[in-house]
């Protein structure tokens, strides 16, 4: 092993750190945006480098916003009613776990709806956001699992060391949204939902539960029959 000169980045002290800061180890120098809970509109985004991530992000018109605040509410409300048993220790068929399931379950099903325009639904706006996607692949991050829907997209996501995951969605959003409006021949109104939602993965049995969501995603919304069907998923792209 050669040793460190003066000077010289110390390539082996970084991997160390990445480790530590993968392990869950405190790194006080860390960015907040990297590790951490932050809030961005709605939705609350933990972040933890060396993570794997669930992300889906939307067209701007697929979910109406007083939609979205119904449903809100009725998570804030079963989430108060928890706290409230908590207090006076009373037991209560509901979970902190079950309430946040049920709202992610209620906003996939109102978009496998094909609310909006769907502009995802034409071939020639798909393959943009597929390209954005598979464009950084290996080089700042692994794009695992993915599936690109009429009017959302889904997809599992290791950002590399030193790359930001909001980085990440802002470079895929604004690549496939300039070109989309082009050919759509949209005005200035956005293409994308500014709010993405992002869930850090806690184990290997939790990846396996998103993968299959993800690969499925296309026939639970009945739009083919089999996984592989549906072009614009990795499930049909697999090795391609």
């Amino acid at each position: 092993m050669q040793p460190h000169r003066l000077g010289e980045p110390n390539r082996g002290l970084e991997r160390a750190r990445y480790q530590l800061r993968a392990s869950g180890a405190k790194d006080h120098s860390a960015n907040p945006l990297r590790s951490g809970i932050h809030t961005r509109g709605y939705l609350p985004h933990v972040k933890r480098e060396g993570a794997s991530y669930f992300v889906t992000f939307r067209l701007a018109d697929s979910l109406p916003g007083e939609v979205l605040l119904g449903f809100e509410r009725e998570k804030a409300e079963r989430l108060r009613r928890l706290a409230d048993f908590a207090r006076r220790r009373e037991p209560i068929a509901d979970s902190e776990e079950e309430i946040k399931r049920d709202f992610s379950r209620k906003v996939e099903r109102y978009l496998d709806r094909g609310t909006g325009a769907c502009h995802l639904r034409r071939a020639d706006i798909a393959v943009l956001a597929v390209d954005a996607m598979r464009y950084f692949h290996e080089s700042r991050y692994l794009l695992q699992d993915w599936v690109v829907m009429p009017n959302h997209v889904h997809a599992i996501v290791w950002p590399m060391p030193n790359h930001l995951l909001s980085d990440i969605l802002k470079s895929w959003k604004q690549f496939s949204s300039r070109r989309a409006k082009r050919i759509l021949g949209l005005g200035e109104e956005p293409f994308w939902q500014p709010e993405s939602y992002s869930h850090w993965i806690r184990s290997d049995d939790e990846r396996a539960r998103i993968s299959r969501y993800i690969r499925n995603n296309p026939v639970s919304a009945r739009l083919c029959a089999c996984p592989e069907d549906w072009l614009w998923s990795s499930a049909s792209q697999d090795g391609k």
